[in-house]
């Protein structure tokens, strides 16, 4: 902050800034669980579209990859943008343009207009997660950056289950074409994004507000061990002059960091179990495959458990980093890889009736999902606040480009073998690499100790 920006800022009582952190942390939340009905129906459409417009699994599956890969590169080169001109314009920006395209995706004639629509949607969607991390970070202290993250990452729990429900409504209740999915659920995305623009505010700064004592010399602590070892006070000054202005320093810095790297991967796998379940266990419920069709409700209604499950372990999984692990984030992420790929396995293996395949695979949603909380808030825990829109782009590039990649090979192996069911395995063995890749990641942000 300069002086000058000093002289009009007000200090705050922690009360009141604890409000404001809430007010952010809310704001941010209710624009981002709407963000999921831009790109998480496409699984709810694949029916629709096999039909009409002749296309297999498999292109339908590199169709879906393609968004994922353009989120991918959009998260690389949205993280820096958002470092230089702030996450809340940024993520405004996402709901207008994404909205936009949706509604481009629903008028697709064949593969090639919906491939490069779904792709150009892809990139708009990058403007959400990294943008709004990026204005949590501001707000809220490494001591409670699990919970914080944990409650970011349950909106996008419920961003899921709204997708779901919406989609299920489109296509079980109102019994509209398959373009309707595309057009009718991203209206509450736009509906988020302009109250998300109101009520929110990219840092204290901004607000014009000073923080109270506690809080600043928790970042204080956390960028002094960050950027530390054996650099002096004048080459730290020099590096965070940097850091503020220079994109290509900026990447520098996240890149060179080997657990950024390792955290990539290992997040990389996470969420190719994600999409895997999002994108085919509808596709699973509507299918031949499916055992559980024999209940008194329509089998695409059990699906919801899934996205239920993921945003309450979400909520869970942050909360227990900071409470229960000391902010130690690698073990509730390990600890949950393994146990979602238990139960990932009994989905496929175990004689499961309606209400037990309901409790199960919420339960799979709930320890796949879960880890991912953990895995924002240590992006930031690694790479410091001053970056922290350019680290969660990179860490989150790893994490489509690895989705991205498995999709088409799991809408391969459908077709193959005409069954749904091996999504599970799939998903099960993507825990167990993921659970292997966190063992690499040690990392307890100092500022705890300050914290306890």
């Amino acid at each position: 902050m300069t002086l000058k920006e000093s002289r009009i800022a007000d200090p705050v009582t922690d009360k009141k800034f604890r409000g404001l952190q809430w007010r952010m942390l809310l704001a941010t939340m209710f624009c981002y669980a709407f963000f999921y009905t831009g790109r998480q129906t496409f699984g709810f459409a694949i029916p629709g579209i096999e039909a009409e417009l002749g296309l297999s699994k498999e292109v339908l599956g590199a169709i879906s990859g393609l968004l994922l890969w353009t989120y991918a590169i959009g998260q690389i080169i949205n993280g820096n943008i958002v470092d230089k001109i702030g996450g809340r314009r940024v993520m405004t920006a996402g709901t207008v343009l994404s909205t936009a395209l949706n509604w481009v995706t629903s008028f697709a004639i064949g593969p090639l207009s919906l491939g490069a629509a779904w792709a150009a949607n892809g990139y708009a969607q990058a403007m959400g997660w990294t943008a709004g991390g990026r204005v949590i970070s501001n707000w809220w202290a490494p001591s409670e950056r699990g919970r914080s993250f944990g409650f970011y990452t349950f909106a996008g729990g419920v961003a899921s289950v709204v997708a779901y429900l919406t989609s299920t409504i489109v296509v079980d209740t109102l019994h509209l074409d398959w373009e309707w999915i595309f057009r009718v659920p991203v209206l509450l995305m736009l509906v988020g994004g302009i109250v998300f623009y109101l009520l929110s505010r990219e840092s204290p700064d901004s607000a014009k507000i000073v923080p109270p004592k506690h809080f600043t010399k928790e970042l204080t602590v956390e960028h002094e061990a960050i950027t530390n070892t054996d650099t002096s006070d004048e080459d730290t000054t020099e590096e965070d002059a940097r850091l503020g202005e220079s994109s290509l320093s900026r990447y520098a810095h996240v890149l060179s960091n080997p657990r950024i790297w390792s955290t990539g991967f290992a997040i990389g796998f996470l969420n190719a179990a994600r999409y895997g379940l999002l994108t085919w266990v509808p596709v699973y419920f509507l299918s031949t495959d499916s055992p559980h069709g024999d209940g008194g409700i329509s089998p695409v209604w059990t699906s919801v458990a899934l996205p239920i499950g993921m945003a309450v372990g979400a909520l869970v999984n942050g909360e227990i980093s900071d409470r229960l692990f000391g902010s130690r984030r690698d073990l509730p992420i390990i600890l949950f890889t393994v146990i979602g790929a238990m139960a990932s396995i009994t989905m496929y293996a175990a004689p499961l009736g309606i209400t037990t395949g309901m409790i199960v695979l919420f339960l799979t949603g709930f320890f796949v999902y879960g880890p991912q909380s953990s895995f924002w808030a240590l992006t930031v825990d690694i790479s410091g606040t001053k970056v922290a829109g350019t680290a969660i782009g990179v860490v989150n590039f790893f994490a489509y480009l690895f989705a991205g990649a498995a999709s088409p090979i799991t809408g391969y192996i459908m077709d193959v073998t005409g069954k749904t069911s091996y999504i599970f395995p799939i998903v099960a063995a993507c825990c167990l690499v993921s659970a292997l890749a966190t063992l690499t990641i040690r990392h307890r942000p100092p500022s705890r100790e300050l914290a306890a």
